[in-house]
């Protein structure tokens, strides 16, 4: 019997599938916990294996169904973690023949009808195996009745019977399926791990293949292994021999699509040393030879995220030393990147992916995403590589923390004089009963009037006064008051100079400012309301209250002007050309004939005198104005003011917004 030429091969992600526990790659925590429930014959009734595409759902589910039903080599086996692969049972597995083995695509058999012919089988024993499986691939395509349909026997099912549920998307899944299920989160692969497996199935397949080419077949698989695979049987048809023919690194780059990390290297370098030039010339050529900006951005953040680990740790330089070529440059660039520019370029990076389909050409977007980093670079790093390029010093160093240091640490160093003790005559002896007037105060000498600053502007290292702090209160009070024994000589000497602080005058924070609302008040002069803005302005309110308009087309309706109507023809105006785009003109008129107010519109550019905004703004300054009415006639505020000298803080007074305007 003669084999079909055109079933001949078998493509790798079929041909490699793992067919045992031992087998699975990547995912070591939910092969232990299956193989020691199968060990202990502690099985669940139900399992729900979750995570992306190609990280082996499918393959858990088939192996799981074979090891339940192998009877082994010699067909005495039972349960077992590690089936055999010869019996009938786990022949007919692989092959998709066995009768007992059910697999429902929910994604085309997601109704009830379909749940329901499912579940009829389950009132059958298994025919050849030992446990029927049911396996419903991407579970969350399911509609609510079919699950419904199937929450009683998932809970309760017969105990030949094994329910096996696998999904891409575990948030869709009602939580009274996933209460029912063992849930086994299957996790995306590392590019290692997928590098390591791809090496061993070419060595199977005596394909040679770079090991830089390999890098990129896993980078590109996004942790996908049969992606992985499907890339690599790519790979091998775009080098044009699977006998002999090795796959290169620059043949996959280009299969690939992705940017030569040469690029990389020369943007980067430019960019530490401020050369535009270079950068401009690098990105032109970007775009002569096709290449994806995307790509270019990508290859960048993985360059400088090493750069910021070799920056950070200066142990790791020599990782990977041996199977990676690129590790000495990427460490040169370390060295001349400082390590604030690597983290904000690594940012702009990221960031600029997004603003890619953002501009009406992707390599001027590039091109300035680059060139970002130029303009936001710091002075004393332009200056400093400037000065070295000319061969002269630079003038001025970049600032550190140091210096506000070194400026409080001037007054310590020096401090003022001490302050003179200031003589007071003795009071005059106390004959009567009738207290004396008080002396007239003594000028100070000309030691006093240099006087140290106040207490608040000198640092607790030079302390105003040499005496120890009382204990109490009341022993400081009688420290400092002679008694009636003590010589008056004596009671000169605990006399001490105390600084008074004054108040200052009220900051910038509290002078009064001008009214916030002073714009919105001279808006009110120029509207002048119409009849057609009045159903204008009804039109948006409702359009913007029912969600129906958003972000540009929603400001479109705020900014415009209804002049005139034609029956379902309306003319609108706005003063800005920038939000007359024919985009936002066709989704204002789709929901304005939703409603059934106009199934046409024209938009012109010029003076607008009535228009929703304006409105808005009107009605929010008149609550603003009562609302501050409200709080300046109110009487305790006014005795506040009137007793006490408060003030009202400008711009605190807000108007509570009700329901209607919400």
């Amino acid at each position: 019997m003669c084999q079909n030429p055109l079933m001949s091969y078998l493509v790798l992600a079929r041909k490699y599938r793992p067919r045992n526990f031992t087998e699975m790659v990547g995912q070591q925590h939910v092969v232990q916990a299956l193989t020691n429930a199968l060990t202990t014959q502690r099985l669940h009734h139900a399992y729900l294996f979750t995570g992306t595409r190609g990280v082996g759902k499918t393959t858990v589910s088939r192996i799981l169904a074979k090891s339940l039903n192998c009877v082994g080599a010699d067909g005495q086996g039972g349960i077992t973690a590690t089936p055999c692969g010869v019996c009938h049972a786990c022949q007919d597995i692989d092959s998709g023949r066995f009768v007992d083995y059910t697999e429902l695509d929910a994604a085309s058999n997601r109704g009830v009808d379909e749940v329901q012919s499912l579940l009829e089988q389950a009132v059958y024993k298994p025919v050849q195996g030992r446990f029927k499986v049911f396996m419903i691939d991407e579970v969350h395509m399911l509609t609510n009745t079919a699950f419904n349909a199937m929450l009683k026997t998932l809970e309760e099912p017969p105990e030949y019977l094994k329910f096996v549920l696998a999904t891409t998307d575990p948030q869709k899944v009602p939580v009274t399926v996933l209460s029912r299920c063992l849930q086994f989160n299957l996790r995306p692969m590392a590019p290692e791990t997928v590098l390591e497996h791809l090496t061993h199935v070419l060595q199977l397949e005596n394909v040679p293949a770079e090991p830089q080419a390999l890098r990129l077949l896993a980078r590109a698989a996004r942790g996908s292994m049969r992606d992985a695979l499907s890339l690599t049987d790519q790979a091998i048809a775009f080098a044009g021999s699977v006998e002999g023919g090795a796959l290169q690194e620059g043949a996959v780059r280009q299969m690939l699509g992705s940017v030569d990390r040469s690029y990389a290297f020369r943007l980067i370098g430019a960019l530490a040393q401020g050369d535009g030039r270079t950068v401009v010339e690098t990105s032109e050529a970007l775009r002569l030879n096709g290449m994806s900006a995307a790509s270019t951005l990508e290859e960048m953040s993985a360059v400088l995220q090493r750069m910021a680990v070799l920056q950070a740790v200066p142990g790791m330089a020599n990782a990977g030393a041996d199977d990676d070529s690129e590790v000495a440059e990427t460490a040169r660039l370390a060295g001349l990147m400082p390590a604030d520019e690597t983290q904000l370029l690594y940012s702009m990076c990221l960031h600029g992916r997004a603003e890619l389909g953002l501009a009406p050409d992707e390599y001027a977007a590039l091109t300035m995403v680059l060139l970002r980093l130029l303009a936001f670079k710091p002075t004393s790093t332009s200056a400093s590589a400037s000065a070295s390029a000319s061969g002269t010093a630079p003038v001025a160093e970049k600032k550190t923390l140091n210096e506000p240091a070194a400026r409080v640490a001037a007054p310590v160093a020096a401090p003022p004089p001490p302050v003179a003790a200031v003589p007071v005559p003795p009071p005059p002896p106390v004959r009567t009963a009738v207290v004396p007037p008080a002396p007239e105060p003594v000028a100070p000498p000309a030691v006093a009037r240099s006087a140290p600053p106040p207490p608040w502007d000198v640092l607790p290292d030079a302390p105003l006064v040499a005496e120890p702090a009382p204990a109490s209160g009341a022993r400081f009070y009688e420290s400092k008051v002679p008694a009636a024994h003590e010589q008056p000589a004596q009671a000169a000497t605990n006399i001490v100079a105390i600084p008074v602080r004054v108040q200052s005058e009220p900051g910038e924070r509290l002078q009064p400012r001008p009214d916030a609302h002073a714009s919105a008040r001279a808006i009110a002069h120029d509207v002048v309301a119409t009849e057609e803005g009045d159903i204008w302005h009804a039109a948006v309110q409702q359009l913007a209250a029912d969600g129906t308009i958003s972000a540009l087309v929603r400001e479109l309706a705020l900014q415009s002007q209804l002049v005139a109507r034609d029956g379902s023809h309306w003319m609108l105006r706005v003063e800005r050309e920038s939000l007359n785009q024919p985009v936002a003109r066709e989704r204002l008129r789709v929901a304005l004939e939703s409603v059934g107010h106009a199934s046409q519109i024209t938009v012109e550019v010029g003076v607008v005198s009535d228009s929703p905004a304006r409105r808005n703004a009107v009605a929010a300054a008149e609550r603003q104005q009562a609302a501050e009415d409200i709080v300046r006639n109110d009487p305790f505020v006014q005795s506040m003011v009137r007793d006490f000298g408060a003030r009202i803080v400008p711009g605190s007074i807000q108007p509570v917004q009700d329901a209607s305007s919400i």
